[in-house]
């Protein structure tokens, strides 16, 4: 098993930043794709950002493509994702994920593990 926790998330006005910070314990493995998700009440889990398991490939949601960046240390057990120019419309609660093949993926339905989630709320 792979325990996720997020921190980071907060209050921000818009224009704003944030940087959000996922620790991973347990049976980890560098060799995992990790991603970031955003999820509001009634709607279906969103894709914001996924990197690869030795951070040589990134991608972003287009809507934050630009704004945000993903970055990993494997050697410190931790992802993070930092949020430049954030929009009301970006909060949510974002979720650290982690993903049992080094073959990148979008999609929520490929993750294995994920954190509790961090409250970020983008005030306008």
């Amino acid at each position: 098993q792979v325990q996720l926790v997020e921190s980071g998330g907060g209050l921000v006005q818009a224009g704003g930043s944030l940087r959000l910070s996922c620790k991973a314990s347990g049976r980890t493995n560098s060799r995992y794709t990790m991603g970031w998700f955003r999820q509001v009440p009634r709607k279906e889990r969103e894709f914001v950002s996924v990197i690869s398991w030795n951070g040589a490939y990134t991608s972003y949601a287009g809507s934050v493509k630009g704004r945000l960046t993903i970055s990993r240390d494997n050697a410190k057990n931790t992802l993070d994702l930092q949020m430049n120019s954030l929009k009301p419309e970006e909060t949510a609660v974002y979720y650290c994920a982690a993903r049992q093949s080094m073959v990148v993926s979008s999609s929520p339905d490929d993750y294995n593990y994920w954190g509790q989630g961090t409250q970020v709320t983008v005030s306008s």
